[in-house]
């Protein structure tokens, strides 16, 4: 994924535009969007449903904030997680999938069974330490 600064010369205000460079490769496509240590665990989380920020943040007790509201960002940039602010006091703010965000619902199942499969494979010791965060695949009740 590639940055690049858009400066408005009429406001001579700066604004990061973020552009794909793919190109036309489906693979590497795929890889940009859903690239981010966090970013499928994320998705994954939301497939049950609209959740506030704290909601999420529990749900992924061992991520940072800033790296919590990093990775929602760009996913909402990408058009995968829709971000809905209501006009109340305190703030409230939800986060759930785009229609085309649910799409990949079938690409994250792969990646858990997947990793399903690798983990039986691996010795029982570095099992013990995987199990140790399966926190990150479990969904909220």
């Amino acid at each position: 994924m590639l940055y690049s600064i858009k400066i408005d010369t009429e406001e001579g205000n700066m604004k990061k535009v973020k552009y794909h460079n793919a190109d036309g490769c489906p693979i590497k496509a795929t890889v940009d969007v859903l690239g981010g240590r966090w970013k499928p665990t994320l998705i994954y989380h939301l497939f049950s449903g609209t959740k506030r920020f704290n909601e999420i943040r529990r749900l992924m007790p061992d991520v940072t904030q800033r790296m919590v509201t990093l990775q929602l960002r760009e996913l909402e940039e990408d058009g995968i997680v829709l971000r809905t602010v209501y006009a109340q006091v305190p703030p409230k703010v939800e986060y759930s999938l785009t229609p085309f965000g649910r799409t990949l619902e079938p690409v994250v199942q792969q990646m858990q069974a997947w990793g399903e499969t690798y983990i039986a494979t691996l010795p029982r010791t570095a099992v013990d330490e995987t199990e140790a965060s399966s926190w990150l695949c479990h969904r909220a009740p």
